[in-house]
């Protein structure tokens, strides 16, 4: 089995909040994480090189022959053929952005130490003319969500699927849907007339539901009565989907159980979503839309219209809670309250519209251990000092504190 090692690059940043908690790699989109993809793609078992706080649990295994992998560039045949073509001490650049090296242990622990590595041999795949896809920003993960399922759709061993449903269930369209053995389905409809739908493991769509593809829909996720599940969507494992939902993201363990309108939204773990939350993704005067960004401090244009939500791991928000188009929400922020929040809500903020005060640290432990308990997980300490470096290195964006 292959070594493989997948590194956050000095853009990392970019990708917060949602990577305030986890390595570039563990980001969901398509069916799978970006590291599940590598792995299935190079037949091997992934490990990290992240930012130091996220390091012990992240952890980095090395061998004598390690695949040395950017996680924000994601696999597609032409990139992996190139990887897998590697021979020892090679490298692949994108102008000057390391892609991909083949290292032995001398040549990683020099990496490492970021010591200049002479004996590597780089190759410009600038000039190929070959189509990547890169992920900068946390809304490029729903703008290649669809394309994302139907590459990992390919990947899936589909000689489990279940092959005869219950007769409420209508499928119709001519891409193709995996239905685990497991999932439970009733009254609903697919639709993979745009493109593959994907229903995994303990999975459950109940009845009244109605599916268009490409979709994934994770293990033991449970679609709501009546939900309207609209294409490039996908939900991670453990999540409850409800309303009306329209290319989003939840990478998983995450709710939004109840009606109300989600749309170009990227949703993190252990969030919850209040019932009649709503959020816009299309402006008035349908100008391009902003979205706050961590490394520069201020919004920045996306190159797009339809821009929704951005939330961190652990945050939530009550009931009727009104998103403005192109919101981004930190970590374990709590929203509340009539009228529209800021476009930017640091993490560990409580409050809304009105006003803000923060959400103590002891208080943010002890609700992200009560959630993970309900799903027979445990809050480990790894995750608390994870949470307490994240609460106090974004103390400076919760202006009230000053």
């Amino acid at each position: 089995m292959n070594n493989i090692i997948l590194f956050d690059d000095d853009k990392w940043r970019d990708l917060l909040p949602l990577c305030l908690t986890r390595p570039v790699a563990k980001l969901r989109i398509g069916i799978f994480t970006i590291a599940e993809k590598w792995e299935k793609h190079l037949n091997g078992q992934s490990s990290y090189i992240t930012q130091d706080y996220l390091s012990e649990k992240y952890k980095i295994d090395i061998s004598s022959d390690n695949y040395v992998i950017n996680s924000r560039w994601l696999p597609n045949q032409k990139l992996v053929s190139l990887i897998r073509n590697l021979g020892m001490n090679d490298a692949l650049l994108f102008d000057e952005t390391l892609v991909a090296a083949r290292m032995d242990n001398k040549q990683f622990n020099r990496l490492l130490d970021n010591t200049e590595l002479n004996e590597l041999k780089g190759i410009d795949i600038s000039k190929n003319g070959a189509d990547f896809t890169v992920i900068n920003r946390p809304h490029h993960i729903f703008i290649h969500n669809g394309d994302e399922i139907r590459k990992d759709f390919e990947l899936i061993d589909k000689s489990s699927a279940q092959l005869k449903l219950d007769k409420s269930v209508q499928v119709y369209g001519d891409h193709p849907v995996y239905i685990h053995p497991t999932a439970k389905l009733m009254h609903c409809t697919i639709n993979s007339s745009d493109g593959p739908v994907y229903i995994g493991e303990n999975a459950e769509v109940m009845e009244g539901s109605a599916l268009r593809g490409p979709l994934a829909i994770c293990n033991n996720t449970i679609i709501k009565m009546g939900a309207k599940v609209y294409k490039d969507s996908t939900f991670g494992p453990f999540c409850k989907i409800g309303g009306e939902v329209s290319n989003v993201v939840f990478i998983g363990y995450a709710n939004k159980a109840h009606d109300g309108y989600l749309g170009n939204s990227v949703i993190g773990e252990w969030c919850n979503l209040g019932a009649g939350t709503n959020c816009s993704n299309l402006k008035n005067n349908y100008s391009e839309v902003k979205l706050w960004n961590y490394k520069s401090k201020r919004f920045e244009k996306t190159e797009t219209q339809f821009c929704g939500l951005i939330m961190g791991d652990h945050s939530k928000c009550g009931i009727d809670v009104m998103f403005n188009t192109g919101t981004v929400v930190g970590v374990s922020a709590n929203i509340y309250g009539s009228g529209y929040p800021r476009n930017y809500i640091p993490s560990y903020s409580w409050g809304g519209a009105s006003n803000y005060k923060t959400f103590r640290i002891e208080e943010a432990l002890d609700v992200a251990n009560k959630v993970m308990e309900r799903r027979g997980m445990e809050l480990s300490q790894e995750d608390k000092l994870i949470m307490e470096h994240i609460f106090y290195s974004t103390s400076s964006y919760r202006s009230w504190e000053s």
